[in-house]
């Protein structure tokens, strides 16, 4: 492996995700919207273990910036090996559908969704054996949500994420005989910032107790499953997805 681009790294799972990439040998394109001091201290971790990295600041919302993107990372560091589409939002406060704004709604959405396609699909036109690629993988980080529904809390949150799995299966069947891979990962409740930055912070302690192993999961167990998924190990591996959430 030579590169992989990894969408929404300034903190939580994206950063562990490329520190443990960093640490496998690999070198790593780092997406960001404007957490530029994340970025830049995570990067920092990652010429640490001697590996190049690019800071690749853009809203993946923006198809014009999602394709800015791509082109920086493949100007420094060549075509991606592997993608990990991870950047993703909560809406601002966890509550019922029925008291949530449109422009919450529209929000989570577009990033959600409408911008993990762009994600996806930049992601396929580079490494597709048809379009002149080597090849690579696609991994999508979905949630539990999409199974479980996420009732008064966060059901819009939830449905992006269904439409990821989607996402997930389709296009691994598109290119599963072009050298692309696409697999999917759904969290369960992890231990990072995205809760504070949708208004609940304690939520992890409070859903802790219904979660059949009794605890949070923690960002390295989803950064090496998505590694191993990366990998040659999982070379029979496609549209699939895998859940990772405690039993839940």
């Amino acid at each position: 492996m030579t590169s992989i681009l990894i969408t929404g790294a300034s903190a939580g799972i994206g950063a562990e995700i490329a520190r443990r990439a960093a640490a496998d040998g690999h070198d790593i394109g780092l997406n960001y919207r404007s957490d530029t001091a994340g970025a830049q201290a995570v990067a920092d971790e990652i010429r640490a273990f001697g590996r190049k990295v690019v800071l690749l600041k853009g809203d993946i919302s923006d198809a014009q910036q999602v394709a800015q993107v791509f082109a920086d990372h493949i100007a420094a560091l060549g075509v991606p090996d592997a993608v990990v589409n991870n950047a993703g939002i909560v809406p601002p406060r966890g509550r019922a559908l029925a008291v949530s704004t449109p422009e919450e709604i529209a929000l989570v959405i577009n990033v959600n969704v409408t911008g993990a396609i762009y994600v996806a699909r930049e992601a396929v036109r580079a490494m597709s054996l048809a379009r002149g690629g080597s090849g690579g993988v696609l991994v999508n980080i979905s949630s539990v949500a999409a199974r479980t529904g996420s009732a008064g809390e966060y059901v819009d949150y939830a449905a992006t994420k269904a439409a990821i799995d989607t996402l997930t299966l389709g296009l691994a069947h598109e290119h599963a005989r072009d050298g692309v891979r696409v697999v999917g990962i759904r969290p369960g409740l992890i231990e990072t910032g995205i809760h504070a930055k949708g208004g609940e912070p304690g939520r992890p302690e409070r859903i802790a107790p219904a979660i059949p192993m009794g605890r949070v999961g923690q960002v390295g167990e989803i950064a090496d499953a998505a590694l191993f998924l990366i990998s040659d190990k999982a070379s029979y591996i496609t549209g699939t997805m895998l859940d990772i959430s405690g039993g839940r």
